[in-house]
């Protein structure tokens, strides 16, 4: 039997204070009834003694310490899923915004999610094709690998996310399942049009899941919308063996509701205000990716996050560095050449990239191609240095081969438009012509066998030039 409990005896921002309880537990869902008809839920983040913090999703506007009616449910927050959540739009803690109803639950589930054995994981093998050239040739996702986007203010990251939603693939000659569950944390209304609208015109509704949290909705429904997400994620990877993409975004609104609530709770704060726990917290929502012996699904992640002032040193993109297996780095200077996406290659880099590609899985001469294309475009930002102390005419004809070479990468590789979907073959036949720029002699990361294969660039040396 229930009890319920009258009144409150403190309330601080978002949180209340409820004191005689007796039962309660960590992180169980309770009921608030306000002036005897409105409902709201909240989740117990304190217990000691007798009294209870109490997180109140929807806000605390119109309560009182007299008006409020409360029940502990004896539960944790739960997550009604089912394969029906594909192709449906929910709000931040799960809840049907799309006016079509409420799910038909196969099950209930916790969506703080259950520790994942290490011995039970799987090593991440195979590619996810993205469409872009950027990410599939040089910063591969792997099916199961964690790999975030570090962005800025202004920064096209939402045109990003909204294209790889429907563009991700599992390639064209594979016949899994594969689904994509976005989760958006704090974003303007006109954000969360434009992505309904995106994924509806592109007709990719049908096999995408959104869970939106808007700038407007209460700071504590921000913390739990990348956990309902990942419980989703979970049940479609695990019990139905599905192979699915989450895309977050934006990893630092939901920091940012984490240092504010910590603030009412009166934690003492760490780096930049944040809370002490900002690694374990991260770590708890990164961690749930992976794939699971026995099971044929995957959880892979990409998390989106801006970095204030572009600053990469951030507690927020530094922590989720050293979580993550790797970055995509986007670029101020690229953009503002017209260059989408402004990735920036050289800080970017897939951890376990190596492991997904080459014959078998992309193409033989994958791995070589992706290694010469990195190290020829890390000269380029040297000879352009050069070039701005001595002037261009002054180079030597390997160097200006270099700086056309450069042009050409970011114009042509790097940039795509936001609607070019390109496979892995025509993205590495794309770096192939590119290479084709460069004399042979300087392709030291290639083997003459692959070179004999696929180069198609001049076969003169300098020197012949020259003469």
């Amino acid at each position: 039997m229930s009890i319920e409990y009258l009144g409150l005896s403190q309330i601080n921002g978002p949180l209340v204070v409820l004191e005689g309880v007796r039962g309660a537990a960590y992180d169980e869902i309770v009921e608030f009834t306000i002036d005897g008809n409105e409902k709201r839920l909240g989740r117990i983040i304190e217990d000691y003694e007798d009294k209870a913090v109490i997180q109140v999703f929807e806000g605390t506007d119109g309560m009182s310490l007299t008006n409020t009616h409360t029940v502990l449910t004896g539960r944790p927050m739960e997550l009604a899923v089912s394969p029906e959540i594909l192709g449906r739009t929910f709000d931040g803690i799960g809840r049907p915004i799309d006016g079509l109803g409420p799910v038909r639950a196969e099950a209930r589930v916790n969506v703080n999610g259950l520790p994942l054995n290490p011995c039970r994981r799987e090593y991440p093998r195979n590619y996810i094709n993205t469409g872009f050239s950027a990410i599939d040739g040089l910063t591969t996702l792997i099916r199961g690998q964690k790999l975030p986007i570090f962005s800025g203010n202004g920064l096209p990251h939402n045109e990003l996310a909204a294209q790889l939603v429907q563009q991700a693939s599992l390639g064209s000659d594979s016949d899994e399942k594969f689904a994509v569950i976005f989760a958006a944390m704090g974003v303007k209304h006109d954000d969360a049009e434009y992505f309904r609208r995106t994924f509806e015109e592109s007709g990719v509704s049908d096999h995408v899941t959104m869970f939106l949290n808007l700038a407007n909705d209460p700071v504590v429904e921000r913390l739990i919308t990348p956990k309902v997400a990942l419980t989703a994620a979970e049940f479609l990877a695990f019990e139905k063996g599905m192979h699915i993409l989450v895309i977050m975004t934006d990893i630092t609104s939901y920091c940012e509701a984490m240092r504010e609530v910590s603030s009412s709770k009166g934690e003492i704060p760490s780096r930049k205000g944040y809370p002490g726990y900002l690694y374990s917290d991260l770590a708890s929502l990164y961690e749930r990716a992976g794939l699971v012996a026995g099971q044929k699904g995957s959880v892979t992640q990409i998390p989106i996050l801006t970095m204030p002032n572009d600053d990469i040193t951030h507690p927020i993109p530094d922590l989720t560095g050293y979580i993550t297996e790797g970055q995509i780095v986007l670029d101020r200077a690229l953009q503002s050449k017209g260059i989408y996406p402004p990735i920036s290659v050289l800080p970017s880099l897939s951890r376990l990239m190596k492991d997904g590609i080459g014959e078998g899985y992309t193409r033989e001469d994958h791995q070589a191609v992706a290694n010469q294309l990195f190290s020829s475009y890390a000269k380029v930002a040297d000879i352009r240095s050069l070039a701005s102390v001595i002037g261009e005419d002054e180079l030597s004809e390997t160097d200006k081969k270099y700086l056309a070479f450069g042009n050409a990468f970011e114009q042509k590789f790097v940039g795509q438009t936001e609607a070019e979907n390109r496979s892995v073959t025509e993205t590495l036949d794309i770096g192939w012509k590119l290479l084709g720029i460069l004399p042979k002699s300087e392709l030291d990361r290639i083997d003459s066998k692959m070179l004999e294969k696929y180069y198609k660039g001049s076969r003169k040396s300098p020197g012949d030039a020259k003469r």
